[in-house]
């Protein structure tokens, strides 16, 4: 059995910011991921946004994770040449009945100290020609990010670090131990390693890993849900300098603009509550598509929306269920020492994934 004294289960974004805080503070980490690559799944699978912390309630994880990893991540891409452009967006009340939402969005983000400045229709069609609605928010921090790039940065300066990254070698089981932990590892070339630390940052498969942990009080595992969405491109030139974001949702941030770093738009993504990871994009929904985007882009062409892309969002809420926090436990939480999972780690995780890495460091007792 190989000892190593840091096991990373999950090379998406979070369990990759986890191998590289780990292993600058170092530490010895093994990265093991289950698919042929890193971050194929949710990491991937996004709207590739720089969020600036407006939406979320004061004081929560998402909260303060998302404003202190947000510099911090805008300070990692100038650093380590991650391809990213603090863009901006621009949130829009399409009607009289939505102005109030919007100021309570506003009043929101001040509370989160998060720059938002109000403007008017007049404005609105000065910075955004093709948008029409009655009020909005401009969110000057927002941004928009290469994310296969990112993951390539901090894989690299974990590695470079000494950290190593296995894929094709999902963690399939394990126990706690006097000293650690003992895991099973599968794939083409299965194996045992013994661990002092183990993080299970394994995204849309944390809550089967945990559970697949003997030791580790079953009770203390939340039930993640599958929550499916869309993208479609948009055919031909963007007519957008900026996201554009309609008003939230109870479970999203609705069907927004989105522009890629060559300036292609996209749109998404909705919501589909699934039992399954599946990634195919079924056509017949832009014509759903079509009509919310039409609420602020009246002049969307018809027949203009190409399908896109799906991603599995890894919610900790279900269906009819208010929005829920994300889940980051330590022994605190569950008993067992040197153990961390993160669950329900969805928008904005990517935002996030540089003080989550420092937060589960703290949690480990490594003093990160």
């Amino acid at each position: 059995m190989t000892d190593i004294e840091c096991v990373v289960a999950g090379a998406g974004v979070i369990g990759l910011a986890v191998a590289r805080a780990l292993a600058l503070a170092g530490r010895e980490v093994l990265v093991l991921e289950a698919a042929p690559a890193i971050g194929s799944e949710t990491s991937s699978r996004n709207s590739e946004v720089i969020h600036a912390g407006l939406y979320y309630p004061t004081g929560s994880l998402k909260h303060r994770l998302c404003i202190e990893g947000r510099d911090a991540l805008y300070r990692f891409c100038a650093e380590h040449g991650v391809p990213h452009r603090r863009i901006g967006k621009l949130i829009v009340a399409t009607d009289e009945e939505q102005r109030p939402a919007l100021d309570t969005l506003a009043a929101a983000a001040r509370r989160n100290g998060v720059r938002i400045e109000p403007v008017g229709p007049e404005q609105i069609r000065k910075l955004e020609p093709a948008v029409r609605a009655v009020a909005g928010l401009i969110s000057p921090d927002t941004g928009i990010i290469d994310s296969h790039s990112l993951m390539q940065a901090l894989q690299g300066e974990a590695e470079a670090h000494g950290a190593i990254t296995v894929l094709r070698a999902p963690v399939v089981a394990g126990r706690v131990t006097q000293h650690g932990f003992a895991l099973e590892i599968g794939g083409a070339e299965p194996g045992k390693v013994s661990t002092r630390f183990f993080v299970n940052a394994a995204g849309l498969g944390a809550e089967r890993l945990s559970r697949s942990v003997g030791g580790l009080p079953p009770t203390t595992v939340p039930h993640i849900h599958l929550a499916r969405g869309v993208y479609f491109t948009l055919r031909g030139r963007s007519p957008f300098r900026r996201l554009v974001y309609p008003m939230p949702d109870a479970l999203t941030l609705g069907v927004h603009v989105t522009l890629d770093l060559a300036g292609r738009a996209r749109f998404g993504p909705d919501l589909e509550w699934v039992n399954r990871v599946d990634y195919d994009v079924d056509p017949a929904r832009a014509s759903l598509f079509a009509a919310a985007i039409r609420r602020y882009w009246p002049d969307l062409p018809d027949g203009a929306l190409e399908p896109g892309y799906a991603g599995i969002r890894p919610k900790l809420q279900g269906p009819g269920d208010p929005p829920h926090d994300f889940v980051i436990q330590g022994p605190q939480e569950h008993g067992v020492p040197g153990f961390v999972a993160l669950y329900g780690i969805e928008s904005p995780g990517l935002t996030s994934c540089l003080a989550i890495a420092d937060t589960v460091g703290r949690l480990l007792g490594l003093g990160l």
